[in-house]
């Protein structure tokens, strides 16, 4: 899961890109104009923003270079604009954004577009760990079990979230699959089922929530038999 701003004037435009990046399993901030954009960033570290050229206040490339001189250009920014010239999206990406799409956007590319975003941001290096891994330390609760990074409640049937990882050794969107399915099938075991407790958890709507375990093809009565 990762944490995406998206940044554009047309409300239609926002609730559509929300929408889509939730029921992928991100979570989504928005912002109209570039006031509420800076206010986000100043409040938030994202691992990715979706960047509106023509907006009221402050264009999307003004607020890019903004960014850029501040040297707070540390996500991927992906510009979006229905009416921008190749000397604009030339300007955007010399400046320091990511990639370009233009409006109207298709899901195909909105989604692939993401998925390099965040590929690139976590293949920068990662900054020396202080201390071990949590994963690799005892559990402090006594009722708790550790397998690999999932911590599943003792009692519940771990199901395939008890494997010590996951095959990595397939393409990205599959093995994201496998992590996200085990992910909703321990929430659901440990909530005992009740789905209003898991969109809580997982900071989902119950609506993306139902329409995410259906395409992940979840059986919504594991937790409850568990």
């Amino acid at each position: 899961m990762a944490n995406i701003l998206v940044v554009d004037d047309e409300l239609g435009i926002r609730d559509l890109l929300s929408e889509i990046l939730n029921d992928e399993g991100h979570s989504v901030d928005l912002a109209e104009n570039a006031t509420q954009a800076r206010a986000a960033r100043l409040a938030n570290q994202y691992d990715l923003v979706l960047l509106d050229i023509w907006m009221p206040d402050t264009d999307g490339v003004s607020l890019l270079k903004e960014w850029a001189a501040a040297s707070v250009l540390t996500m991927p920014v992906i510009m979006m604009s229905g009416h921008a010239t190749i000397d604009t999206a030339v300007e955007a990406t010399r400046i320091g954004a990511f990639s370009f799409l233009e409006k109207p956007i298709t899901m195909q590319k909105l989604l692939k577009a993401v998925e390099q975003g965040l590929a690139r941001n976590h293949a920068r290096p990662a900054a020396p760990a202080a201390a071990a891994p949590a994963v690799m330390q005892a559990p402090v609760d006594p009722n708790v079990a550790t397998f690999a990074a999932i911590t599943v409640p003792v009692g519940v049937d771990p199901g395939p979230h008890a494997h010590q990882g996951f095959d990595l050794d397939r393409p990205l969107r599959e093995a994201r699959d496998g992590f996200e399915k085990a992910y909703f099938e321990f929430h659901l075991a440990r909530e005992g089922g009740s789905m209003t407790r898991v969109a809580e958890k997982t900071g989902l709507e119950r609506t993306h929530l139902y329409r995410k375990l259906r395409q992940l093809g979840v059986d919504l009565g594991r937790g409850k038999r568990n």
